[in-house]
């Protein structure tokens, strides 16, 4: 699927905040594949454009990857940031989301409303199935790309091993951290200055963390239950180093198993939705708050599950030459990420066994895990998935 219309006008000064606004907000309504993504917003800024040169936008890929989040969303914000500051990243950040969120929120609203009825059942049970795939895929995508070494190996099986012993994915990470700090001998990037950096302060970035602050503070005296929702995500994406995916395990075990709010099944269904939907999987976070907290709910774990990534990459962006050239920061950076192969392992596993196979679910969970190892759009396994469950199941 393209990204956008092939015939575009390219533009070669700095764009306007809402050039930035309605350019990403059309990417966000085509933004399926998650960190595939970042080739598409590379393509707008750097090719059709020439917003950024392509030796900075890659510099903003590796600061995206380097720091929790979302990675596809990160690079929108960052290509914001270089071209019009702060405000610049905050309409890129939103219009590339808008468009995920609106459609997840229809979604969940007619999950809540419908989940009962055969059809609903039938479609759900097949894309459980899918999604036992997509995560066995990332797991097998990020064990290939993050472990290089053997120590990189141990930390992961170790990470997995404390998740089958209950201990906090909170403290797994940390853990890990600390593990790649002192153990692993990861050799920094070449330092390089990157971008234009006038346009934004420490003194601004600083500035960010009042809204957040000011909105937690209204929410804890007026709404209790939503601000338990609003410091759950917070912390989520706080800790999600490694993309939208690393993500699901943390969202799980708080979501699941410490609250209870909802079985590992209606979780499933949740991320299955946020497959279908573009944008980035992190977009589950509004239906856990849509089947918590309605409407208000899906707002506030949204805008919380986004808020952490965008003022850290504001806050780091200015310094990221001097943490690349750190080798305390990449060893801590591999070590973490090492860690979540073993906690994608471990979720896999908790998803796969929250499914009732058959002869069926088997063939179509292989067949679907074919497909994203062979590269095939994930847009077009999730619909396929979708259309053998509504036939089979």
């Amino acid at each position: 699927m393209e990204a956008s219309p092939e015939k575009e006008e390219v533009t070669h000064g700095p764009p306007t905040l809402g050039d930035l606004f309605f350019s990403f907000l059309r990417l966000g309504a085509t933004a399926f594949g998650g960190p595939a993504m970042v080739v598409y917003i590379g393509d707008l800024a750097v090719k059709r454009k020439k917003w950024l040169d392509g030796q900075t936008f890659t510099d903003g890929v590796t600061l995206a990857q380097s720091i929790p989040g979302a990675t596809a969303m990160q690079t929108a914000a960052f290509v914001g940031l270089h071209t019009k500051g702060i405000a610049g990243a905050a309409v890129s950040y939103i219009g590339f989301g808008l468009p995920a969120f609106f459609l997840m929120l229809g979604f969940s609203a007619l999950y809540a409303a419908s989940r009962d009825l055969s059809w609903a059942v039938s479609l759900f049970s097949g894309l459980q199935v899918v999604v036992v795939a997509i995560v066995a895929s990332a797991t097998y995508t990020f064990g290939r790309n993050s472990l290089k070494r053997y120590m990189h190996v141990l930390l992961a099986a170790a990470s997995a091993a404390a998740f089958w012993l209950g201990v906090s994915p909170f403290y797994v990470i940390l853990g890990a951290a600390l593990a790649g700090t002192l153990f692993l001998r990861e050799k920094p990037g070449a330092q390089r200055a990157s971008g234009d950096q006038r346009r934004f302060s420490v003194t601004q970035a600083a500035g960010c963390l009042a809204f957040p602050a000011l909105g937690l503070l209204f929410l804890y005296l007026v709404r209790p239950g939503l601000f338990g929702l609003a410091l759950l995500m917070l912390k989520v994406d706080v800790f999600a180093f490694g993309g939208g995916f690393a993500s699901l395990p943390l969202m799980l075990q708080e979501v699941v198993h410490v609250r209870g709010w909802m079985d590992a099944r209606t979780f499933m269904d949740g991320i299955a939705l946020g497959q279908v939907t573009p944008g980035p999987i992190v977009i589950t976070a509004a239906f856990v708050g849509y089947l918590t907290h309605h409407l208000s709910g899906a707002i506030v774990a949204t805008v919380a599950i986004l808020t952490p990534s965008f003022i850290l990459l504001v806050l780091t962006a200015p310094f990221f030459d001097r943490l690349k050239g750190s080798p305390a920061f990449a060893r801590a950076t591999h070590g973490i990420l090492a860690s979540f192969v073993g906690l994608l392992l471990y979720v896999t596993l908790t998803f796969a066994v929250a499914v009732p196979w058959d002869f069926l679910r088997i063939i179509l969970a292989l067949a679907c895990l074919f497909a994203l190892v062979r590269k095939v759009n994930l847009l077009y396994v999730v619909l396929a998935g979708a259309a053998i469950s509504l036939l089979l199941f």
